[in-house]
């Protein structure tokens, strides 16, 4: 077993884990006592992931980030919960703002996320009309039923399934599983990377809105589930996934902001916020309305 840790002090902005792992941005982790997204977890909690065949376990306790793995999983660990991104810089770069100011103020140390491409486009194709607890649960069943188990430290995780083993399953059994009117599109996106016809990852050396453009081939995503994959999983810090919650924002606080469009009301609020890091205002807003309720 490989082992490493990190005082969060040593990270610009701090790091609150559980806010970053249980925000809505991501559906690929698990917690040790199978509580994701029902509540603070005690500090002794490890939250796991396996990437790649590999199982990384990490908690925050002590004033310190630990993480256990097979291997050395340091630069792993610090890319996946972004631990190199200045909270500090990023929060005086962002405009004044009350709301957005709230949100910061409310849950410092809540970092953005980078997930493995595939399995943050499956998870948002899978987030339509959906409870973070409820997607949470769908994407874990897809990890159990099509995923390789990993056994660690006398446990047994499940991966979350590559493209071809996605591709394997039928609408059917997807429906079975719970998907409902999204199995056919969580089959065909399948088949599409597993074919080699597209894949997400490529969308990371295009300009933002082409990006986002590309994306939208996949079936069953649309501008706010392809912004989702820009933000979470592939570098774009801009995009502004234009959900329920950042909906009402905007007729609440910024209706100046609403074009009557995605595409255009997008350019806006992504201006409103700041540009650079508006993904990262729309995040913590994202969860402070979310919360508030």
């Amino acid at each position: 077993m490989e082992t490493g840790q990190l005082p969060i002090d040593d990270l610009p902005g701090g790091l609150d884990l559980y806010r970053t792992l249980e925000s809505g941005q991501t559906y690929l982790w698990q917690r040790d006592d199978d509580g994701m997204y029902s509540g603070t977890p005690d500090p002794e909690t490890w939250y796991v992931t396996v990437v790649d065949g590999t199982p990384i376990r990490v908690r925050a306790q002590s004033g310190m980030l630990e993480w256990e793995s097979t291997t050395d999983v340091d630069p792993l660990v610090r890319r996946l919960l972004r631990l190199e991104d200045d909270l500090e810089e990023i929060v005086a770069a962002t405009p004044e703002d009350s709301l957005v100011a709230d949100a910061y103020e409310a849950h410092r140390g809540m970092r953005l996320v980078e997930d493995p491409p595939f399995g943050c486009l499956i998870s948002f194709i899978c987030s339509a009309q959906m409870r973070v607890s409820r997607i949470h649960s769908m994407v874990s069943t897809l990890a159990r039923e099509y995923g390789d188990e990993v056994v660690f430290d006398g446990r047994t995780y499940h991966a979350f399934p590559t493209p071809d083993q996605l591709a394997r399953a039928t609408e059917a059994e997807l429906r079975e599983l719970g998907l409902g009117y999204r199995a056919p599109y969580v089959v065909r996106t399948a088949e599409m990377v597993a074919d080699g016809e597209a894949h997400p990852a490529d969308a990371r050396d295009l300009e933002y809105e082409a990006a986002r453009t590309y994306l939208t081939q996949f079936v069953g995503v649309g501008d706010k589930v392809a912004d989702c994959v820009l933000l979470f999983s592939l570098g774009f810090d801009e995009a502004v996934p234009l959900d329920t919650w950042i909906k009402s924002a905007i007729e609440e606080y910024y209706p100046d902001c609403d074009r009557g469009s995605y595409a255009e009301t997008s350019r806006a609020i992504r201006d409103r916020l700041g540009g650079e890091y508006a993904g990262y205002a729309q995040t913590y807003v994202f969860h402070h309305l979310r919360t508030a309720e």
